[in-house]
């Protein structure tokens, strides 16, 4: 097992080599098990080429609270894959991974300072890193200036545009996007606008770490006492309503009638994987609603990945809101999913240019409800070109300056489905704002494209009746 702490303060300088150094950054499990797979498939090289340092951040509100990266199942498997652990939150303490960004005057000095405390010498050094326009992604970005950047996605955002434009000195330093390969045949929109390209994952790989995981968790008492029962639905939890989209209550109702849709598609064992931080009377509702409904339900509150569920359970259905994990279900599973939600969400993300709204639209369109007959609906895959296209205008529409080559594309498909499909995943504002087919005609719509006085006084109405209305 690697150093826990992931210090190299020990070393003395004459120890300190030029060999290359890879630091990956990873603040969840799942994204450890995408980088693994990555380093398994060789996208980093050989084992040897370089010194590989794990940097594990705790990105949550209060990490204190939190469960860390390093005691959850199946870890210790994957950072046999790197030579070192490195806790960036005790690296950089008193400050918070999400808030502390260094300035770039100051970045020579931060640099030989984590060089000096980490035993890099003068190596030259690669980062990669998630999420790379905000901390601790961006930081490091900083701090290492002169580094190589590659970029991993670990989710359905990948499939969307990036959340605001990248300043010229980071985004010209990307090498490439790693990504988790959810929608065979869809490509990723995140860093485009750079033309960074690309790259998935190989599947192989990354069933070869699930099952790592899978079989570590087989340990679990937990999960091994909810795996006997032989449970042949799951249901996925978000904690939406820390995000200010749903209230607890709408998100408590949420996970009911995840579970009434399990039943209604003759489940009468079910498991529920609540999301980590989520309150505990999410819970006691839904035992409620089971109670209610006769079936046995177990809730794993234990520290580990719906994949590991998946692994040790063997389900048939997976119902969620729209969870990566659902896709993952379906992808590398092979399991029956269904969405439960999507429209409520389609409604209230906000801003348009919300980074949920690309997940929440490919989960709407691409996956049935627990109602209609799944045995009969076409897969995730066999809709990837229909998606491409409506993804692509969305991505258009949430970022247009970002992508003007996509405008084109956009128009037409929104001329072609005008009507329902617009009104379900567009907004009549921003078509207007963007003089796009679905929007508004008006003598005050026209105003709003063409003037930025009107749009800025609009935009000051909107916030005070928000305010009002809070």
């Amino acid at each position: 097992m690697p150093d826990s702490r992931g210090t190299a303060q020990q070393r003395r300088p004459d120890q300190q080599s030029a060999r290359p150094v890879q630091i990956f950054e990873v603040s969840t499990l799942y994204g450890a098990a995408t980088l693994a797979a990555s380093v398994d498939a060789g996208q980093f090289g050989k084992q040897d080429a370089a010194r590989r340092i794990l940097l594990v951040s705790n990105n949550a509100a209060t990490p204190e609270a939190a469960t860390r990266l390093p005691t959850m199942n199946g870890f210790e498997r994957l950072a046999a894959r790197f030579d070192e652990i490195v806790d960036w939150n005790e690296a950089i303490q008193p400050y918070h991974p999400s808030t502390w960004a260094p300035l770039r005057d100051e970045a020579p000095v931060w640099e030989r300072m984590f060089r000096h405390a980490w035993g890099l010498g003068s190596a030259p050094v690669e980062l990669v890193v998630e999420s790379v326009h905000v901390s601790p992604a961006k930081a490091l970005a900083t701090v290492f200036s002169g580094s190589a950047v590659h970029v991993y996605a670990d989710g359905l955002m990948s499939y969307g545009p990036t959340r605001e434009r990248l300043p010229q000195w980071l985004g010209c330093r990307v090498q490439r996007l790693l990504h988790l390969d959810l929608v065979p045949g869809l490509r990723p929109l995140l860093l485009a606008e750079h033309t960074v390209p690309p790259e998935a994952v190989p599947d192989a790989a990354f069933l070869k770490v699930l099952g790592e995981l899978g079989e570590a968790a087989a340990g679990e008492p937990e999960l091994a006492r909810v795996a006997r029962d032989r449970p042949s639905a799951v249901l996925l939890g978000q904690y939406l309503a820390a995000l200010g989209i749903l209230t607890p209550e709408e998100e408590e109702e949420l996970h009911a009638r995840m579970l009434r849709g399990a039943v209604a598609a003759g489940h009468s064992c079910v498991v529920f994987k609540p999301h980590p931080t989520a309150p505990a009377r999410y819970s006691r509702v839904l035992e409620q609603e089971a109670a209610r409904a006769g079936v046995r339900l177990h809730v794993l509150e234990g520290p580990v990945l719906a994949e590991a569920v998946y692994d040790r359970c063997r389900p048939t259905l997976v119902v969620g809101c729209f969870s990566t994990a659902l896709l993952t279900a379906a992808a590398y599973y092979g399991i029956a999913i269904a969405r439960v939600g999507t429209e409520t969400l389609l409604e209230r993300l906000t801003p348009y240019q919300n980074s949920n709204r690309v997940p929440v639209t490919i989960v709407d369109f691409a996956v049935p409800e627990p109602a209609d007959r799944m045995e009969d609906a076409p897969t995730v895959a066999e809709r990837a070109g229909e998606l491409g296209a409506l993804v692509r205008t969305v991505g258009y529409c949430m970022q247009a300056k970002l992508h003007p080559q996509l405008r084109q594309e956009a128009a037409a498909w929104l001329e072609d489905h005008l009507g329902e499909a617009t009104e379900r995943y567009f907004k009549r504002r921003r078509l207007t704002a963007l003089a796009l087919p679905g929007g508004g005609t008006s003598v005050r719509a026209r105003l709003l494209r063409t003037s930025p006085s009107a749009r800025w006084a609009a935009r000051r109405i909107r916030a005070a009746q928000a305010a009002v209305r809070g």
